[in-house]
């Protein structure tokens, strides 16, 4: 193999597409190796079968990242304290006990609540003069109010979800006494949910009991801030990039909004297409033992770095990968991952982005950009790309 690449890659001409580089991979070097930023050498992975292989192969160990000369944390310690950072036989442990609370039948009973709070949200935001700001009217606080109300936090109190949040997605090195704090809220909550019940999650959690077992204390703690973590931060990025995305095709919208039926495939089909982050590689593997893999041979011990959305670009995979086709019959998309780590809230995630579309399509049917597309401001956050701004004509 030819000398590494430096990673991460030059970022892509636009919010839309993977960098060229990264295509030009898949196409003729699908496993390629590259040195990260903290001088760890890694396997860039790029084509479905691969990346999807990745995720269902226990030979690729999420656990192993935390290993010494492993890559970075990407979540710092929330990475190996949670269940995105465990194997099984651990991992399986911990997540039947978790899915007893977190079934597709609880989520579902979630559906007319989580309408009802897009309906508050659009309510507020059409009342004022326009234009709007999607992010601070309705894309942020949607998914915060949707994860505070599971975890029984009342409305007065959200913020402090945010705020414990974007606490621990950071280093806690850097910040020990805003982590220590962020960590009391979470154990007050759950002691105060231990002493008054109620009909929260954090209860069903609290009640858990599966074959005599039960989550300990530090387990339910680190799940209590890994499903409030993960049940808003990405969210938040769909709901932006989906409408990003739909006004820049124009006449797809137009169809979804005259049969809202169609929502339900448009989510799939729109969590395909866009990118979450500069290249969409998240969450690192470690080999434990020599794999082939693409026809390269990865060594026991390697870092291996899975590209999941230039993945859901793959022509091998799906027609016209770089179109977006909201009728797309089957879509085995990787955006909420495959295997043992398939995102728990996904279902959870898929309800809360049919509701925001379907309320955005018919509460505000002309919906367009009020400035020029190049003047919206765009961060980096840890994980995924953050739209800052996003004002909007209703």
């Amino acid at each position: 193999m030819t000398q590494p690449i430096s990673y991460p890659l030059p970022p892509p001409p636009s919010i839309y597409e993977p960098p060229p580089v990264l295509v030009d991979f898949q196409r003729n070097q699908p496993v390629t190796k590259v040195v990260m930023a903290d001088g760890v050498e890694a396997y860039l992975v790029s084509r479905y079968a691969d990346v999807r292989q990745i995720l269902v192969d226990r030979r690729f160990s999420r656990a192993a990242v935390k290993d010494p000369g492993g890559p970075a944390k990407e979540l710092g310690e929330l990475e190996t304290e949670s269940l995105i950072g465990m194997d099984p036989p651990e991992h399986t442990r911990l997540r039947k006990l978790v899915s007893y609370a977190f079934t597709p039948r609880r989520v579902e009973e979630l559906r007319p609540r989580i309408a009802e709070l897009v309906a508050e949200l659009l309510d507020t935001m059409l009342a004022g003069p326009g234009p709007v700001d999607l992010v601070e009217g309705f894309s942020t606080p949607l998914p915060v109010a949707v994860i505070s109300e599971l975890f029984g936090i009342p409305p007065e109190d959200r913020h402090k979800c945010k705020e414990w949040s974007d606490t621990m997605m950071g280093d806690w090195q850097v910040d020990p006494e805003g982590t220590a704090a962020a960590v009391r809220g979470f154990s007050d909550l759950i002691d105060s949910r231990r002493a008054h019940p109620g009909n929260d999650l954090l209860t069903a959690l609290l009640k858990v009991n599966v074959d005599q077992d039960r989550l300990s204390d530090h387990e339910l703690l680190m799940v209590s801030i890994g499903v409030m973590i993960g049940g808003h931060e990405t969210t938040t990025t769909q709901i932006n990039l989906f409408v990003l995305t739909l006004l820049r095709f124009p006449e797809q919208l137009a169809a979804l909004q005259a049969d809202p039926s169609k929502i339900p495939a448009a989510v799939e089909e729109l969590s395909r297409f866009i990118q979450l982050g500069e290249t969409g590689v998240m969450l690192p593997r470690v080999t434990t033992e020599p794999v082939e893999l693409g026809g390269t041979q990865i060594p026991a011990g390697a870092t291996v770095l899975p590209a999941f959305m230039v993945a859901n670009r793959d022509p091998a995979m799906f027609t016209e990968p770089d179109g977006l086709d909201l009728n797309r019959p089957a879509n085995p998309h990787l955006a909420f991952g495959a295997g043992v780590h398939h995102c728990l809230g996904a279902q959870l995630a898929r309800v809360e982005l049919q509701e925001a579309l379907k309320g955005l399509l018919q509460r505000m049917p002309n919906l367009r950009l009020a400035v020029a597309e190049s003047e919206l401001r765009y961060t980096q956050g840890l994980v995924v790309r953050r739209l800052e701004e996003l004002p909007l004509w209703w």
